[in-house]
């Protein structure tokens, strides 16, 4: 087989919908694991208010959830080259407890 005819075999063909694309604003995260799979769940919290929704929730294997860690490392790395560094301030404090791991956002 060719090289051309290889890479065009490899390529993977991503649809991305228009509401899909417009994304979904979350200021905070929510992981949890078992022994087979991590969940992320993204809320929106505003302020004053005493509920926030799940806004979306994303579940992969412990081997996808290493690797998106490691993507996130380089795109912050790559980022803060370019803009500078990125601090971490101290958000507000939510009681969350499911009983569960420790959340960390």
């Amino acid at each position: 087989m060719s090289d051309n005819n290889q890479q065009k075999q490899d390529k993977l063909n991503i649809e991305l919908s228009e509401e899909v694309a417009e994304g979904t604003y979350s200021n905070l995260a929510i992981i949890s694991h078992s022994s087979s799979e991590f969940v992320f769940d993204f809320i929106k919290v505003m302020p004053g208010m005493p509920k926030a929704k799940v806004k979306s929730r994303v579940m992969m294997t412990p081997q996808h959830a290493k690797r998106l860690m490691r993507a996130l490392e380089d795109n912050l790395s790559k980022y803060e080259s370019q803009f500078g560094s990125v601090s971490e301030s101290e958000g507000p404090q939510f009681p969350i407890n499911f009983g569960g791991p420790k959340a960390e956002a």
